[in-house]
């Protein structure tokens, strides 16, 4: 006959049982992947504040979280800082003033983050304004009618044209050998670049490079000259070759390479209460972040933790870009008729012809009008008004001092620009040379002083030449501050008379020399 179990041994027996497992427990958590993976998962949960239970569908995405795809860069922190990092969390404002569900995931692998998106992974993705005609004229691609509907930000300082000893001006870099990353933002940069010297893409030889840490890399190599690097690589390249320089970066060509978030046009359609908030909650974020800079240290704590990056490079990330506001991204989007700034439009039309006559594109991309939605910025306009929200100032400059006359240009732009014999007034045909030949460059480095500098043939005498191609050089720059909105300020006025022609004709002898002689010289220089 069996002996019943006395109360002792009844709570024996369950310690021993309770014990067991609790100690597998802790195995499973600690000695396996997958118990390693539940803690991760639960510790970023915790970490957010409070989280949502799984709606996952069969793709293993959320259907009621808008998903956001983001590389590593700077320009993303006031999304984590509206969210209160990057999973969805009953602490995000997102979801507390506006009841939306958002999640910020990093792939710095575009190609993979396409793909994600076309399978519905992301809702939006990350891509740079002059960079997306690549996403739109493919018809794998096309057929999803992918839209821009934000402007994220404006790189200013993140991305670098590095260059070895004995090349000063983007003028030097004529016939040497560059590492660019082909197709992409900083092709972008290095073509805006060159063209501010008066030279072509063509006028350089191409060493491609996977991406421009790489390029970076190839910098080290004795047959590259020049690279287009990212910040900070290009510190670490310049230590290790001796005599290298920074040559130029988007601090001075401030107005190339901006960040846009894009959708499908079936999603916007489908979700546009949830895109309408999530760009006006962003929006909310860039002008406390601006107006208040004690709240960046929240806002660079969510992007070190999102990128793995310490506090301080977040914060050193953070001050290489421009948060576009609500104003500007009316301005980006052209929705302000008074604008005369860079638009998207400018940068993407641009770079889809030349990505097509490069053979880097088959057919030209559809025009910028066909792959835009601003349904979300002409909401957000009845809403977003005061301090924060406003677009960027035009920059400001001090009086030009007397030493800026002569001082090193970055860039050096001939420009023909007629004028009847003895005037110094522009006529139409000269207004439109300069919209053409050089708006482009002016508006582009935007923080870059314009030395105009005025040249004549030897006829008539030196002192009359003297005044009258001062004169000419004043009015190109009276010109280009009234139809541009330039501070007069910018320009430092130069007349140079005849004691400056080109090379080959210095004794004007003949028409032609004396026709390459009544030039306009467009020098970029330091502020």
């Amino acid at each position: 006959m069996a002996r019943r179990l006395t109360t002792f041994s009844k709570l024996l027996i369950t310690l021993v049982i309770v014990g067991g497992l609790v100690y597998l427990g802790n195995y499973l958590l600690n000695q396996t992947e997958w118990g390693r993976s539940l803690k991760s998962q639960a510790e970023q949960s915790s970490s957010s504040g409070g989280t949502f239970g799984d709606s996952s569908s069969a793709n293993g995405k959320d259907d009621d979280v808008l998903t956001v795809q983001l590389v590593t860069w700077g320009g993303y922190a006031p999304g984590l800082y509206f969210n209160n990092g990057s999973e969805p969390n009953e602490e995000s404002r997102f979801y507390k003033e506006y009841g939306i569900k958002v999640r910020f995931v990093k792939n710095d692998d575009l190609q993979s983050a396409l793909n994600a998106w076309i399978a519905d992974e992301y809702d939006v993705q990350v891509q740079t304004a002059d960079a997306f005609p690549l996403y739109t004229f493919p018809d794998d691609i096309n057929q999803y009618k992918p839209q821009v509907f934000m402007q994220v930000d404006w790189s200013r300082g993140g991305d670098v044209i590095i260059a070895k000893r004995g090349i000063n001006s983007i003028n030097d870099l004529k016939g040497k050998r560059i590492a660019v990353t082909e197709p992409a933002p900083s092709q972008t940069l290095l073509i805006s670049a060159l063209e501010a010297a008066g030279l072509k893409y063509t006028d350089v030889t191409i060493a491609a490079a996977q991406d421009p840490v790489v390029a970076s890399q190839m910098f080290k190599a004795p047959d590259v000259d020049a690279a287009v690097v990212w910040s900070p690589f290009d510190m670490e390249a310049i230590r290790e070759v001796a005599g290298s320089k920074v040559l130029v970066t988007t601090k001075e060509q401030s107005n190339i390479i901006a960040d846009i978030f894009f959708a499908k046009e079936e999603y916007i359609r489908n979700h546009r209460d949830q895109i309408n908030a999530f760009y006006e909650g962003w929006m909310k974020a860039v002008a406390e972040l601006n107006n208040d800079p004690s709240r960046q240290e929240t806002a660079a704590a969510h992007l070190a933790t999102f990128l793995d990056f310490p506090p301080e490079d977040a914060m050193g990330a953070m001050s290489v870009v421009r948060w576009s506001s609500h104003g500007d991204n009316k301005d980006f989007f052209g929705l302000n008729p008074q604008f005369q700034g860079v638009k998207g439009a400018d940068l993407y039309d641009k770079m889809a012809r030349t990505f097509f006559e490069l053979g880097q594109a088959e057919k030209l991309a559809p025009p910028w009008r066909n792959v835009i939605n601003t349904g979300a910025v002409q909401a957000a306009d009845r809403v977003l008004t005061g301090k924060g929200f406003e677009s960027e100032s035009v920059p400001a400059f001090t009086p030009p001092s007397e030493a800026e006359k002569t001082k090193p240009a970055l860039a050096n732009k001939p420009v023909s620009i007629s004028f009847e014999t003895g005037k110094y007034a522009l006529t139409e045909n000269a207004k439109t040379i300069i919209d053409l030949q050089f708006a482009d460059v002016a508006r582009s480095f935007a923080t870059m002083r314009i030395r105009i500098e005025g040249n004549t043939d030897n006829v008539g005498s030196r002192k009359m030449n003297m005044e009258l191609s001062r004169k000419r050089a004043n009015a190109v720059a009276t010109y280009l501050q009234d139809t541009y909105n330039m501070d007069k300020n910018r320009f430092v006025i130069v007349g140079n008379g005849p004691d400056k022609p080109v090379e080959g004709c210095e004794s004007n002898q003949n028409d032609a020399c004396k026709a390459r002689n009544r030039r306009t010289d467009f020098q970029l220089i330091g502020s």
